[in-house]
């Protein structure tokens, strides 16, 4: 069995019931040792850029990229796998897995969820460290 295989037998009902592959934007932004992994086109990224200077480190690759670029991506942090609407995060978060990266996270939500996580008010807290 290669290794993909494993990954996707590990997708059962468990693992969609209790989310474990899913982290709110704003938990992921919240948490330490993380990176964004922001997996959309050059077009999408250069028609709104995500910095997020305050909370986490963001590599742009874009999806069909991936592959190429991996050992940009760190194996010691948490990795969260942003597109704007998840369709390409599900496919990046597997390929990822069946590479052995094993905290990756799928980062739901799309734009909504990521500026909300952002607003004014949770940027002061996560400045204050509240």
């Amino acid at each position: 069995m290669n290794e993909l295989e494993k990954v996707i037998k590990e997708m059962d009902f468990r693992h969609f019931g209790t989310g474990q592959h899913n982290m709110d934007a704003e938990t992921f932004l919240t948490s330490d040792n993380t990176v964004l992994l922001d997996i959309r086109t050059k077009e999408e990224v250069d028609t709104l850029k995500l910095p997020l200077s305050h909370f986490c480190p963001v590599i742009e690759i874009p999806t069909h990229e991936v592959p190429d670029r991996i050992e940009e991506i760190p194996k010691d942090k948490t990795i969260g796998v942003f597109c704007s609407a998840g369709v390409r995060a599900v496919i990046i978060f597997v390929y990822l897995r069946s590479k052995g990266f094993n905290n990756v996270k799928i980062i739901p939500g799309g734009y909504s969820g990521l500026i909300e996580a952002i607003k004014p008010g949770k940027l002061y807290k996560k400045l204050n460290n509240e």
